[in-house]
């Protein structure tokens, strides 16, 4: 089963700032990660009517944890954990998701 890296990322100050460094720099560098099998990005939205305390989720799959450590040791992922305080200054939360781990346990 896939395990997923999730990074829920804060309102930015400048939308349009945060946007064009993800665009143009820190996604290029996510997609040389080794062993990336796919990249979900996705705005969020609140319910009933509040606000959302993320603007991005970035879902970063891949067939296995170790293939997930691989790439967080690797230049691309070295390079894209220093990138974060270059446009991510409101903050931004990683967790990892193993899809095979049972709910009921």
């Amino acid at each position: 089963m896939a395990v997923r890296l999730v990074a829920l990322y804060n309102q930015p100050e400048d939308r349009a700032a945060f946007d064009a460094h993800y665009r143009d720099v820190h996604g290029p560098l996510v997609r040389r990660y080794p062993g990336l099998r796919d990249l979900r990005l996705t705005r969020t939205d609140g319910v009933a009517g509040r606000t959302s305390p993320y603007y991005l989720v970035a879902e970063m799959v891949f067939d296995s944890r170790a293939d997930l450590d691989a790439a967080l040791a690797s230049e691309p992922g070295i390079e894209s954990g220093r990138d974060l305080r270059n446009f991510a200054g409101a903050g931004v939360t990683l967790l990892v998701a193993d899809d095979a781990a049972p709910l009921d346990a």
